[in-house]
């Protein structure tokens, strides 16, 4: 009898022991953010709205300091919110924005200098609505970029220098850059960002990197521009990724592809849509459809079956980042929430999409807690 208490003692003990375990894991996992997860791997970061770069968002604003060691702006460090006129830059927001990064301790990214979708179109013409010549247009984007990063010169830790050059087959973008300038505007950009702050890690950023013909394309660019002797320290793979289009093999042919070229890789705008594209991926934003109800299955909530293959994607990609650490400096989250996310509005404009860390009351969804245990 004394031995059978003994052994079902031994056993609630043994029992108890392994509960109390389990219980201070999970409290440590609550505890403890993305950023003390990765800590060693890279740095993982997000994009902000306004609303939370000016404090008005204070939930979002917990979340992001807690989980992230990095931060991008989505908006406010664009050439079209910075300088809407000729001469007439604003500040307020930009400032707001490296303000928060810095009082947090976190790289500081600077979004984007040189696009030609947000660019203002007094860029490009003069005040007759003529076509700017070339030598006019290089002065325009050498005093734009000496003017934004000289002001946060040593503040900010890295540029999306030039975002969106390249075409899918590799060929470049018919922008009014290339027009207008030719290729050296690539060239010129970087040069004029090394020359207003020479420590800063300078990108080129673009989206759909996996697609053979980009990679190969950006590869080349990488190429010539150290040839030439100028400074670039990585390539921005966007990472607009989709539940159905998760090219695994093809994304780890890009890293490999553009760490051979002596420069490393960041997913500068990750997220994975739930829903379907009527397009074939990417992210080209002057694509809009009109609303379509087939194209927005879910909008009273993401089914379970739909969220665990979502789940598992997020899974099979933070994998492969972990795999790849060493060529890997930073991934970077286009949103915080799945309510803000941009793709609620792209490329079907009013769908309810659902393609981020956080759901919409702000809380983790199950892949946070298993990357935190990767």
């Amino acid at each position: 009898m004394l031995k059978n208490i003994f052994l079902l003692t031994t056993l609630w003990l043994f029992v108890f022991a392994i509960s109390a375990g389990s219980c201070q894991t999970s409290r440590k996992n609550k505890d403890i953010g993305l950023k003390d997860a990765l800590k060693g791997k890279f740095l993982i970061g997000v994009a902000m709205n306004s609303d939370q770069i000016t404090g008005k968002d204070t939930l979002a604003d917990k979340l992001i300091a807690k989980h992230f060691n990095s931060i991008v702006s989505e908006n406010s460090m664009k050439s079209g919110p910075l300088q809407p006129k000729e001469g007439e830059f604003d500040f307020t927001l930009a400032d707001q924005f490296v303000k928060f990064g810095e009082e947090h301790k976190m790289y500081i990214v600077g979004h984007t200098l040189i696009w030609h979708s947000q660019t203002p179109r007094w860029f490009f013409v003069d005040d007759k609505g003529n076509t700017v010549s070339r030598e006019v247009l290089i002065e325009r984007m050498k005093k734009h970029i000496t003017t934004v990063v000289s002001r946060y010169k040593g503040r900010v830790n890295c540029w999306d220098v030039v975002n969106e050059a390249i075409n899918d087959d590799g060929t470049w973008r018919n922008s009014p850059f290339y027009k207008i300038i030719g290729k050296d505007f690539i060239k010129l950009a970087f040069q004029f960002a090394h020359e207003a702050d020479p420590k800063a890690d300078l990108d080129y950023n673009d989206y759909s990197m996996y697609r053979e013909g980009r990679r190969n394309g950006v590869v080349n660019m990488i190429k010539e521009l150290k040839a030439d002797g100028v400074k670039i320290t990585a390539v921005g793979m966007q990472g607009h990724l989709s539940i159905d289009n998760l090219p695994i093999a093809e994304i780890e042919k890009s890293i490999d592809a553009f760490a051979a070229t002596g420069v490393k890789v960041m997913f500068t705008e990750l997220d994975i849509s739930a829903l379907s594209s009527p397009n074939r991926g990417g992210a080209d934003v002057s694509l809009n459809y009109s609303y379509n109800q087939k194209m927005n299955p879910y909008p009273n909530g993401l089914p379970d079956s739909v969220a665990t293959v979502l789940h598992d994607r997020y899974a099979e990609l933070f994998r492969m980042f972990i795999k790849h650490k060493d060529q890997i400096k930073r991934i970077n989250l286009w949103g915080l929430t799945d309510s803000q996310s941009w793709l609620n509005n792209w490329p079907v404009r009013g769908r309810t999409n659902y393609p981020l860390l956080f759901d919409r009351q702000y809380k983790p969804k199950p892949i946070v807690e298993t990357i935190l245990k990767m």
